[in-house]
C-alpha cells in the first residue's frame, strides 16, 4: 500500500488518459532547466559547497534519514554542515531557523525532525537560495549547504548531486500526473551519486551507486521519551500503527519484520493529525514513525511508542562525499 496514486503504478486508461498532460509537463520542465543552463533565469551559487539530496520521482524515498546520515557523517570527518530545507507542509514560506522545539505546522514535519535528530543549524524556506544565505549569516561557521529535498530547484547552483530510489522504483515511468517522474529517467546518469532504498539494481549508467538500509529496533514513549520499550514488549497488546510518509507500506513491513501484529492506518505524506485520526476502538498502544510524531503529541490518551530508525548505506557514502568535498575545498583555494 501506497500513497502514490493508483495509476502511477501501471500503463492503464487513466494514465494513458493523462499521458497528453505528463508530455507538457515533461517539455516544461526541460524548457525550465534548459533556461537555468543558458542563464536565462539566474540561478545563486554560494560561498561553500553546496550538496543536494533528491529524486526524479514524486514522493518520499528516504531522503530525511539519508540527509541525517550525510549530515552526522560529515559532521564526524571534520565537515561543519547547514541543513536547508524546504519546509514542506508548513506555514511559514519565508526563510527562517528551526528550533529544536518548533511547531510543524509552521516549519514542515521534516524540517522539525531534521533539527531535532541532527543537532546541527537547519533553515527552511520555499526559497532554498534565501534560507541558505541566511544560515549562513547566522552560522558563519558552517562549510558546507546540505540542501534536502532540492534536486529540482535549479534556482541553488549545487556542487555534489545524490538522488534516492526506493524499492518502488520509477512505476509507470511517465511523467506527471500520468506518473510519478518530476524527471527523465536518464537525469540519473547526471547526478553524482545513486542510493537505492530497498531496490536491488541500479539503472545503467550511473557514476556511483550505494545501497541504504533503515534499521530500527527500539521504541520510545513520545510523551516520555527516556521511557523505551523493544517489539518484544508489546506482546499481547492491541496495536494500531499510522504512517502519513512516501511509503507508508515501508513503516508497516519494518513492523512486521520485528515480529509484530498491528492494524495498519496510512495516511497521505505529510499529513496534518486530529485526535480524531487517532482515535481507534480496541488499541493499547499507537505505533509512528519519527516524521509523524513531531504532529502527534497530546492528540491521544492512548499511549504512543515512536520507533527511530537510521540509515546504514553500503559502500560508505560519507566518506566518498567527503573526498569530494575535500577535492572541491582543494580546488577552489590553488585556483
Amino acid at each position: 500500500m501506497s500513497t502514490a496514486p493508483a495509476l502511477w503504478r501501471s500503463r492503464g486508461v487513466a494514465a494513458w488518459l493523462l499521458w497528453p498532460l505528463s508530455l507538457l509537463f515533461r517539455g516544461v520542465a526541460a524548457l525550465r532547466r534548459a533556461a537555468f543552463r543558458a542563464r536565462l533565469l539566474r540561478a545563486e551559487r554560494l560561498p561553500v559547497p553546496v550538496l543536494v539530496v533528491g529524486n526524479i520521482v514524486a514522493g518520499g524515498a528516504g531522503k530525511t534519514p539519508l540527509t541525517l546520515y550525510l549530515a552526522r557523517g560529515l559532521a564526524d570527518r571534520g565537515w561543519r554542515p547547514l541543513i536547508v530545507t524546504r519546509g514542506y507542509g508548513g506555514r511559514t514560506d519565508t526563510a527562517h531557523e528551526v528550533a529544536v522545539q518548533a511547531d510543524a505546522t509552521d516549519s514542515g514535519d521534516e524540517s522539525v525532525l531534521l533539527a531535532r535528530r541532527s543537532g546541527l543549524p537547519v533553515w527552511a524556506g520555499r526559497r532554498r537560495a534565501d534560507a541558505a544565505r541566511a544560515g549562513l549569516a547566522a552560522h558563519p561557521d558552517c562549510d558546507v549547504v546540505l540542501c534536502d529535498d532540492g534536486l529540482q530547484h535549479y534556482a541553488l547552483v549545487r556542487d555534489i548531486e545524490i538522488a534516492v530510489l526506493d524499492r518502488r522504483g520509477v512505476m509507470n515511468g511517465f511523467h506527471l500526473p500520468a506518473g510519478p517522474l518530476r524527471e527523465p529517467f536518464g537525469r540519473l546518469r547526471t547526478v553524482d551519486a545513486v542510493v537505492l532504498n530497498g531496490l536491488p539494481t541500479a539503472p545503467p549508467g550511473v557514476r556511483a551507486v550505494f545501497h541504504m538500509h533503515l534499521r530500527g529496533e527500539r521504541f520510545h514513549r513520545l510523551d516520555r521519551p527516556e521511557q523505551q520499550a523493544d517489539a518484544v514488549d508489546f506482546a499481547g497488546l492491541r496495536l494500531h500503527a499510522i504512517a502519513g510518509i512516501g511509503e507508508p507500506a515501508r513503516f508497516f513491513d519494518h513492523l512486521r519484520a520485528l515480529g509484530l501484529d498491528f492494524v495498519a492506518h496510512p495516511f497521505p505524506d505529510h499529513h496534518a493529525y486530529s485526535a480524531r485520526d487517532l482515535a481507534f476502538a480496541d488499541c493499547d498502544a499507537l505505533l509512528l514513525t519519527e516524521k509523524d510524531a513531531v504532529k502527534c503529541h497530546g492528540l491521544s490518551d492512548t499511549p504512543m511508542w515512536v520507533l527511530p530508525v537510521e540509515a546504514h548505506l553500503d559502500p560508505d557514502l560519507a566518506g566518498y562525499i567527503a573526498t569530494r568535498l575535500a577535492e572541491l575545498k582543494h580546488g577552489s583555494t590553488s585556483s
